[in-house]
Parts: C-alpha cells; structure tokens; sequence
C-alpha cells in the first residue's frame, strides 16, 4: 500500500506523523514509572508492550479483513527490522545500569547523526539545514538530560548506549531505503517488527528466569501496559514508519527529539520534578531545531 498524495501533502503528513511519533514515545514516563515503582521487571513490561500491541494491530487487521502477507524475500527484511527495535530498546535500558539515565538519552540522541551518515553512504545527502538542526537538537538534548558534575563514564553503559542509537539507526535507513518493502503498508512493518521484538523478549524472560507476574496484581498496572502498548508502542512505530518513508529518514530522525521533550513535561508537571535553567534553554533549542527544519523547502 503506497501512501499517494502529492509533494506538499507527503510533507505535511510525514512531518504530522513524525511529530505524533515522538510525542508518542514520550509518554513512556506516565506509564512505565508506575510499573517499576510496582515493581515490574524491563523485560516483562517490554514484552506485555510489545505482545498487547500486536494484538490490537493483528485483531483490527483481522477485522477489516486486511492483507498481511508478505513474500519470504520482505520476510527476512521485516525480522531484521523488528531485531534492530527489539535491542535497541533492551540496550538502553541495559545502559542505565552503568550510566546516569541522562548521559543515556544524551548519547542514544546521536542516532539522527548516525541515520544522515548511513544516508550519505547512499549517496543521499541531507541538506545544510537538516545538519544545523541535528546539531542543534543534540547540544538541546544533552542540555535537557544534563547528569551534573559527576558522571561515571562506564565504558559498558557508554557501549550499550551507543549499541541502542546505531540500532535504531539502522530501522529508520532500512525503511527509507529498502525498495523490497516499500510496498508494504505501515501497518504490516509494525505488525511483523513487534512481533519479533515479542518474541526475542518472551525467550530473555525464560532463558534468564525472570518472574513475570511480580507486578502485576493489581489492575491499574495491566492498564499502565495497555497505555504503553498503545501510545509509546503502536502509535509511536506506526507514525514513524510513515514519517520515514515521507519526509525521508534523516528528517524523521530529528524530529524524534519531541520524545525527551515530551517526558520532560510530564515530568514537570505530572511528576513535579524540578526544571533547571540548562533544561529550559535546552528545550528552547530543540523547538528552534525542530521549527527550522520544519520550515525547509527542501524535500
């Protein structure tokens, strides 16, 4: 299913969606907070994530008899595209056991320079305005996510980190350039990369001994899962396959700087944690970055 409409259209509606995307993936906090004070285990909560989502999307497929086939050739593409989801985030939540959870995000916000450079190997090349913007997100980002003055520079969590940004990378340059999948709708991607994600997750959690029901007694937790299936998973992945394919991937890297924008506020205001100066001024960067991009005419 090709998404037809015209230039400006494509635009518009890949900014929306990549804009929608990142906002989604920033109300992981509102849910997710509640399950690890209760608790729950990463691993647990990033299967229940993973597993409630491809229900949905599997169950309105069904229901509005939609076609989920693809050929064994799209097959292997859509399994390597849910691995690379899959340890990206399992990465980043590995870091944060070496590394303050600031220099995490700050270092996992390299990915839109890492997408441009896999791009340039293409020979697609980002133009000067999408460079000032990644730059400027990043400074925006590490600002936001400042760790003080002591920081312990493990090198594993450093790694793990870093391991996380070049995954996700690598999602957002094999939907954007693979031509064996451009055929496929959003919708089928999603499916197929999180059910593989489910899947790597479900064999961690028996492999490693986890006990999965530590947590889950209470019904307000199943429904802090379907929240984080739902918005930071379904809606997030959907808006960013769409956004990649229309705006291009390094754009919609970029535009990913909306998810620490959005944790930020409902940190603020949901969880009345403090604001620094830095923080305020980092925010006003990432605004400017994403505006400024926003308003190339570029393709």
């Amino acid at each position: 299913m090709r998404l037809l409409m015209d230039g400006r259209s494509k635009m518009v509606v890949g900014y929306v969606a990549g804009l929608l995307a990142g906002m989604a993936y920033g109300v992981n906090p509102l849910f997710g907070k509640p399950l690890i004070d209760a608790g729950v285990s990463i691993l647990t909560m990033l299967f229940f994530r993973y597993a409630i989502s491809v229900l949905v999307i599997g169950g309105w497929a069904v229901v509005g008899m939609r076609s989920l086939k693809v050929s064994w050739r799209e097959f292997g593409w859509l399994m390597l595209l849910g691995m690379l989801f899959a340890i990206s985030s399992l990465s980043l939540f590995a870091s944060y056991c070496y590394i303050p959870s600031g220099l995490a995000t700050t270092l996992i916000y390299l990915y839109p320079v890492m997408v441009a450079l896999l791009m340039v190997l293409q020979k697609v090349y980002p133009s000067r305005r999408t460079w000032i913007s990644i730059i400027v997100t990043f400074v925006g980002v590490a600002l936001m996510c400042g760790t003080g003055d002591s920081v312990d520079f493990h090198p594993i969590g450093i790694l793990l980190a870093f391991f996380s940004a070049l995954s996700y990378a690598g999602y957002f340059v094999i939907v954007n350039s693979v031509k064996s999948i451009q055929s496929i709708a959003p919708y089928t991607i999603t499916l197929y990369s999180l059910s593989v994600g489910a899947a790597l997750y479900l064999v961690c959690l028996f492999v490693l001994g986890v006990d999965w029901h530590v947590g889950l007694n209470d019904r307000s937790n199943w429904l802090c899962l379907l929240g984080l299936a739902l918005i930071p998973t379904t809606v997030a992945l959907l808006g960013l396959t769409i956004s990649t394919r229309l705006i291009g991937a390094t754009k919609a890297a970029v535009l990913g700087v909306t998810e620490p924008l959005t944790s930020i506020f409902i940190g603020v205001f949901l969880f009345y944690e403090p604001m620094t100066v830095s923080g305020m001024v980092g925010v006003g960067l990432c605004l400017v970055a994403i505006l400024f991009l926003m308003t190339s005419r570029q393709p």
